[in-house]
């Protein structure tokens, strides 16, 4: 794996009420932002520094005045790493995704119900922290299937807590784990090693630019957890590259059901399975017949 570039962060912090913050932060992933803290009235989005330039705020900008009518109040602050990240990991607390699934942070106590599931996430802003619904979505629908003998890739790993989980779920081949953000996959090299989940492989990859290849080593089961954007254009490279197998999405909003439905349809898959929590959904896919 490459070694991580610079962690030091842009902060944006919109002045928001709370019942829009994930409407805004599904519109500010479509522009590139990963990394989100909400606070009480204010949401903070977090983006590389090296990313962050006029082109980039005007983009921002111009998407929030499209979608909502107007640009809120924001700030832009440069935070070093070691200024913000143990802020930011103080905070978490730990999550109950099901009756099956426990996400604890390392370091910090818990208490565990008979037969639950313990996934420990050191998560250093990267995404699947529990917190947020698509990644409770997409534990809970994993928890359905039998994931023993199946060959798995898991796109946008972010913390690695899908991998893991799917580790913990018994599966027993070899998963690719991989994001196109350096940080994440240094961080998901650390949740794999915590969590003792043998056999898997964290990569620094792009969806898009590897993707067809990677997906050569026959993989049955990909999972994806990542923004409604990524997915139009990744899905039809899997379906491609990858017939059979299927699909585990998420990081859609509901309203955009219909949008998946007929990308579904025309790359001739059926869904399986949507479940839904607040404004999310998450939906297992399959070849059709």
């Amino acid at each position: 794996m490459q070694p991580p570039k610079t962690h030091n962060h842009i902060e944006l912090s919109f002045e928001i009420d709370s019942d829009l913050y994930e409407l805004y932060i599904a519109v500010l992933s479509q522009a590139g932002v990963e990394y989100f803290l909400e606070e009480d009235r204010k949401l903070l989005a977090y983006l590389p520094e090296n990313e962050w330039n006029a082109q980039k705020e005007d983009a921002i900008r111009n998407l929030l005045q499209e979608t909502f009518g107007a640009v809120p109040r924001y700030t832009s602050l440069l935070m070093a790493d070691r200024n913000w990240n143990a802020e930011w990991e103080a905070q978490l607390q730990p999550v109950v995704v099901s009756d099956r699934f426990l996400i604890v942070q390392q370091q910090k106590e818990y208490e565990l119900k008979p037969g639950q599931i313990v996934i420990a996430i050191n998560p250093k802003m990267s995404f699947g922290t529990g917190y947020h619904a698509t990644t409770r979505l997409m534990l809970r629908q994993m928890e359905e299937l039998d994931l023993a003998d199946r060959k798995i890739m898991d796109i946008g790993t972010g913390t690695g807590v899908l991998a893991i989980a799917a580790r913990k779920l018994g599966n027993r081949n070899p998963i690719l784990a991989f994001d196109n953000n350096s940080w994440a996959a240094e961080n998901a090299v650390e949740n794999v090693e915590e969590n003792q989940a043998p056999d898997i492989r964290v990569e620094l990859l792009d969806a898009e630019e590897d993707l067809a290849a990677n997906l050569q080593e026959g993989y049955d089961l990909v999972l994806a957890n990542i923004n409604k954007n990524v997915i139009d254009r990744v899905l039809p490279v899997i379906r491609k590259h990858a017939p059979g197998a299927q699909v585990l999405l998420s990081g859609i909003l509901v309203y955009d059901e219909p949008w998946l439905k007929k990308l579904v349809k025309r790359l001739g898959y059926t869904a399986k399975k949507t479940i839904y929590e607040d404004e999310w959904l998450s939906c297992l896919i399959e070849p059709g017949n």
